[in-house]
């Protein structure tokens, strides 16, 4: 034995160090082996983030009209039943002639009255054709004394005639004899005074008649116009006393009235809703109402219509809240794009409004970070140890975190339960995030 120790020793002791690195080989790659398997792990990927906010309210329409009777009486004739597509302006009823008190008859007969009088006014050509014959023979006149006054005044040898009586004796006595005498001169001051006087009075029937053609040459007077049609609006306004009239196009939703009902002034009569646009109105809390906009996209579902989902858009944001409870909300008008027949006035709806969406980034899943030394870290799993790695994150959702900075690249693999000595970030994410989020891994 101790030749063939001292033959082969050298043999053995490689052996033997052959043999303890083996084993000290499987034990490091055991103990790596075991430490890894105690984390949890994630790989790091690409995807969107989608930012939204949810609340309920229900469906209106865009327009909606209660009408009322606005005179007592018996029900004449109903032109429409529920379910009626109706134009503006449509009279749905009016009530009997018969019934109505006399001003209410009468307004027909003004009505007509005023209407023929604001044609006239409009359309007539008479009044202007008479003060163009009118203006023209005044401009004449006018020119005429003019002239006449200017020949008074510049002319020197004027023809006139001096009237006297002379007496004298005859047979029979004495008698007074007529005579006249012609000559030329100078005309008298009282000529002059009659001439200016005659001019003065012609010049201020011309100007007069200027001023009418100049007021109807370009079309009746703007304030006449205004007189007139407001004695029609006042007729037909009197008149429509009788009636009930759709205020804007819409459909017939309520219908009370029937041919012979005894009616009262402010009684229901119909309920008209403009249903070519759907409206739904939400509250938003005020910690949430900043981050919604006017043309937001919005996704809509409801209880009465299964397996449907719907869109809209944010219509109207309210800039004042209403507190109940000690709760501030803000109303938050929805209009919604691609309503069918199945969607109806009355109706609730689940809203949700998308405030923001982040497409194409690295993603970090929320249980990774924790903080350490106030530095938000994550820990990434590298040849089977974990690496502290610092890191910036920004919008987060309740299982997700947007990468902003940070040594951390899309395929690493990150510890989702490093250990706990480290300290945890808040609940619901690194940010707090309340809000409802979506996650969208790319492939």
């Amino acid at each position: 034995m101790r030749q063939f120790l001292k033959k082969y020793r050298n043999l053995l002791i490689g052996l033997l160090i052959l043999v303890i690195g083996a084993s000290a080989f499987i034990f490091v790659r055991r103990s790596n082996a075991g430490t890894a398997s105690e984390f949890q792990t994630a790989t790091i990927e690409r995807g969107n983030l989608t930012t939204t906010i949810g609340s309920t309210g229900t469906v209106r329409a865009k327009q909606s009209a209660t009408l009322i009777w606005q005179a007592a009486g018996t029900v004449d004739t109903v032109n429409v039943k529920i379910g009626d597509n109706i134009p503006a302006d449509f009279v749905m009823a009016y009530l009997s002639k018969t019934s109505l008190p006399q001003s209410v008859i009468l307004a027909q007969a003004d009505l007509v009255d005023a209407q023929k009088a604001l044609d006239d006014l409009l359309n007539s050509n008479t009044d202007l054709a008479q003060t163009v014959i009118e203006l023209k023979d005044a401009r004449e006149a006018y020119q005429k004394a003019a002239n006449y006054l200017d020949y008074l005044q510049s002319n020197q040898r004027i023809p006139q005639t001096i009237n006297y009586v002379t007496l004298v004796q005859t047979r029979n006595g004495w008698q007074y004899n007529y005579k006249t005498k012609n000559y030329r001169g100078t005309a008298p001051e009282d000529w002059i005074i009659e001439a200016e006087n005659d001019l003065a009075l012609k010049k201020a029937t011309y100007d007069e008649l200027q001023r009418t053609y100049d007021r109807l040459k370009d079309g009746p007077n703007a304030q006449d116009v205004l007189a007139a049609q407001a004695r029609v609006d006042a007729a037909q306004a009197t008149l429509n006393l009788a009636r009930v009239i759709a205020p804007f196009a819409g459909i017939v939703t309520e219908s009370h009235p029937l041919a012979g009902d005894q009616v009262a002034a402010g009684a229901t009569a119909f309920r008209i809703d403009d249903l070519t646009s759907l409206l739904v109105d939400v509250e938003v809390s005020e910690v949430d109402i900043n981050s919604v906009e006017i043309g937001q996209p919005v996704t809509l579902s409801f209880d009465a219509i299964l397996g449907k989902e719907y869109h809209g858009e944010v219509l109207e944001v309210a800039q004042t809240g209403t507190s109940v409870q000690g709760v501030v909300n803000f109303k938050v008008t929805v209009e919604l794009i691609d309503a069918d027949e199945d969607v109806k006035p009355g109706m609730t709806a689940a809203a949700t409004i998308t405030i923001q969406e982040i497409q194409d980034v690295l993603l970090v899943p929320n249980r990774a970070a924790r903080l350490v030394d106030g530095s938000r870290v994550v820990y990434l799993l590298v040849d089977g140890q974990p690496v502290q790695t610092e890191v910036s994150l920004g919008v987060s959702s309740d299982t997700m975190s947007v990468l902003v900075e940070g040594d951390v690249k899309e395929g690493d693999t990150i510890i989702l339960n490093p250990s706990s000595d480290s300290q945890g970030g808040p609940s619901g994410g690194p940010g707090g995030f309340e809000r409802k989020q979506q996650v969208e891994v790319a492939p």
